[in-house]
């Protein structure tokens, strides 16, 4: 069964347009979830909304929204007055420009969906869009209302379809500087830096999700399974990590320490099977000689 669309409307480039359908490109449901629980009863609990001052409970029409002015102090905020500035989609996703990927700075990603034509009249404008992108290397940029807020989305090819990402607006992210700036810039040596470029050649790797594994979803997984069986749960003892104090270039040189064995074995095998060579020359040389006289 096709996954239902999250969105469903009309990619725009300029005057060409063609409908389409966006499903989110993630999911959580493979996720291990737990409910609160009352353990005499076994039975789930429901939370309820309780006056912070007072104690009672809230019945769902004294609910209310309210922004916090000040500590304590709220102003209320009716939804008659909250439909009123919510943007109404139109279901239009209009491409505005297209900008080099690597310009995208990446704190801005946000959440990933997949964009797909809808319906066999689709395909034709909507595979002219994407290969026009493929062609170019650019990633568009678009406008897209969802769930009552505007959102900037960043639109690539991805396989037969596209990737669209909304991005976060700038007021969303920290400045950097508030984290960075305390940073001193200590004295390091340039042989210090060069261990340290051997330990990452050493680790050097392509990019490959698939390597990615989930250990402690897996050992939710088990425990759930082995508790439901009615098997006991063994707590293990917690081990006291060793305080062990190094310089940092002890660590760098101990880090390296594994793969220079094995550089050092494959020269000391040249080098081994080089004098070995040397010796039989120099043998047979000896030998000549001695025929010769």
């Amino acid at each position: 069964m096709a996954p239902r669309a999250y969105w469903k409307g009309t990619l725009k480039l300029s005057l060409v347009s063609c409908p389409v359908v966006l499903y989110p490109a993630t999911t959580s449901a493979e996720k291990t979830r737990f409910h609160m629980i009352n353990r005499e009863t076994g039975n789930r609990l429901k939370q309820q909304m309780v006056d912070s001052e007072t104690g009672d409970i809230v019945e769902s029409d004294q609910k209310g929204r309210g922004y916090e002015l000040r500590k304590g102090k709220y102003v209320e905020i009716e939804p008659e007055e909250l439909e009123a500035v919510q943007i109404e989609s139109n279901h239009t996703i209009d491409i505005e420009s297209f900008v080099p990927s690597e310009e995208i700075d990446q704190r801005y990603l946000n959440h990933p969906y997949y964009i797909a034509p809808e319906g066999k009249a689709a395909i034709d404008a909507f595979a002219v869009i994407r290969d026009a992108m493929k062609d170019e290397g650019r990633v568009a940029l678009a406008k897209i209302v969802l769930t009552n807020r505007e959102h900037i989305i960043a639109i690539e090819p991805l396989g037969k379809g596209l990737l669209g990402t909304t991005l976060r607006f700038p007021y969303e992210l920290r400045d950097e500087g508030e984290f960075f700036d305390d940073i001193k810039t200590p004295k390091i040596t340039k042989d210090m830096v060069e261990l340290a470029g051997h330990i990452l050649q050493t680790k050097a790797a392509h990019f490959d999700p698939g390597k990615f594994k989930d250990e402690y979803e897996t050992a939710l997984k088990a425990l759930v399974k082995r508790k439901a069986s009615g098997k006991a749960i063994e707590l293990p003892e917690r081990e006291e990590k060793p305080s062990n104090v190094v310089s940092l270039m002890d660590a760098l040189k101990q880090s390296l320490k594994g793969s220079g064995k094995k550089t050092a074995a494959k020269s000391h095998g040249r080098r081994t099977t080089g004098g070995r060579r040397a010796a039989k020359k120099t043998q047979r040389s000896t030998a000549r000689q001695r025929k010769a006289s």
